[in-house]
């Protein structure tokens, strides 16, 4: 019994051994799989950073060359210039004080100012006194150049005259542009109503109607006819060696101004200051626009272009026209460095009236150098290409197909060209033109 005993106690034993061997093997398994997924991986992410020399060739190399084109349009062709301009007073003077004062005045000292800067003027009014004497403001296109007193003729007479009718001192018996006891009478009024004298001045006497004698016919002879009603006698002479005072208007008393609105721009003196330079600066008239444009420009612009006025402060804008180009450049201003490119004025009058509150102000001028008029066939001008047969064509893209159409060229302008087909059904609007090769594109239009 115990020898059977252990021959099963051997039969047991072996038993349990093939069941240790399998759990061994599937451990073994286990990691073999394991380790070849972590391999693949490895081997997937070395891929992604590691690369041929002809596979990075490849993927650095730029997109495929894309080709521009743009619509043919159809629209008003306007070559512009575009310049800075400051709005300012048609007309600015400047009152000095040369002259004024009389022969009597020991020095030229302001005694009195009538203005102050930024007020508006009145034509008549009186803007300062040199040595007791006024200097006032008319209106006039000429300034004052000569001292006018009896017996002066001319334009400057005639400005004078009717300046003083439009204020109510007419002169009244006098021809225009004579200056006679009426117009003496007018400028004594004048003076007066302003709580002045006029300058006065002993003359010698013009000859004048003489005061007939009693019985004296102012017909002329007596003839002895029916028609003398009167007997003839000799008029009585007036002494010739008499002196008359008469009124002189001196020229350093007025400052005439050729339009209103006028307003005083700047006074450079005061009461007991040397009556020296210019004392007060006058701006008059309508507001206007003063630019300058350089000599590659100046070619292109002439008076009656159209140009835009814009204000970029104030957000206002105005239509209005070249009124004159300077034929010399302009001269530099005083204590200003010069840039050493020559510019010339140009002049840009509004259409309206510009507001009083655009006065001095910086605004953009927009000139109108060219226009076509009218609507025209236009394409970009690198559009336009030129063959060694002479003929100009552009070069028209449809899908994947292209053709050339011959096209006579027009004006230029913004960097457009105006074509017109040699044969006028090969080109329509909206037609796309090849103007380019984008390199870095991947779209062919814009």
């Amino acid at each position: 019994m115990a020898e059977a005993e252990e021959i099963v106690s051997n039969e047991d034993t072996p038993a349990r051994r093939p069941h240790g061997g399998l759990k061994r093997r599937r451990r073994a398994l286990v990691i073999v799989v394991v380790g070849s997924v972590v391999l693949t991986g490895a081997g997937v992410a070395a891929a992604s950073f590691i690369k041929s020399p002809a596979q990075a060739a490849a993927d650095t190399r730029p997109p495929p060359a894309s080709v521009l084109t743009a619509a043919v349009q159809e629209k008003v062709l306007a070559e512009t210039v575009v310049i800075r301009g400051k709005v300012a007073a048609s007309q600015q003077i400047d009152v000095s004080g040369e002259g004024a004062g009389g022969k009597e005045a020991g020095r030229s000292i302001v005694t009195k100012m009538a203005v102050k800067a930024g007020r508006s003027v009145d034509m008549g009014q009186l803007l300062l006194e040199v040595s007791g004497r006024p200097v006032f403001v008319l209106r006039g296109a000429v300034p004052a150049y000569r001292d006018l007193r009896f017996g002066s003729t001319g334009e400057d007479v005639a400005q004078l005259q009717k300046a003083l009718a439009e204020l109510g001192y007419a002169s009244d018996g006098d021809p225009a542009g004579t200056f006679g006891t009426g117009t003496e009478r007018a400028v004594e009024r004048f003076y007066e109503a302003h709580g002045y004298s006029p300058v006065m001045e002993a003359t010698d006497p013009a000859p004048t109607p003489t005061t007939p004698k009693e019985g004296a016919s102012q017909a002329g002879p007596a003839t002895g006819s029916a028609s003398s009603p009167k007997a003839h006698v000799e008029p009585t002479p007036v002494d010739p060696g008499t002196p008359v005072p008469r009124p002189v208007v001196p020229m350093a008393e007025i400052a005439y101004v050729r339009a209103e609105p006028a307003f005083v721009e700047q006074v450079s003196a005061q009461v007991g200051d040397e009556a020296t330079g210019d004392l007060v600066s006058i701006a008059a008239g309508d507001l206007i626009v003063d630019g300058s444009v350089g000599a590659e420009m100046k070619g292109l612009l002439k008076p009656g272009q159209k140009v835009s006025i814009a204000s970029e402060t104030t957000g206002s804008r105005a239509d209005g026209t070249v009124e004159s180009v300077a034929d010399k450049p302009a001269k530099p201003q005083k204590d200003a460095e010069r840039s050493g490119a020559d510019t010339y004025p140009v002049k840009v009058k509004p259409s309206g009236r510009l507001p009083a509150a655009l006065a001095g102000e910086d605004v953009r001028l927009t000139i109108t150098a060219a226009s076509s008029g009218e609507k025209v066939l236009a394409v970009p001008a690198s559009a336009v290409s030129a063959g060694a047969d002479g003929q100009t064509t552009v070069l028209v893209r449809r899908g994947e197909r292209e053709r050339r159409v011959v096209v006579d060229t027009g004006m230029t302008a913004d960097g457009y060209v105006q074509i017109t087909p040699v044969d006028r059904r090969s080109l329509a609007v909206d037609d796309r033109v090849v103007v380019g090769v984008d390199e870095q594109r991947t779209t062919g239009e814009y």
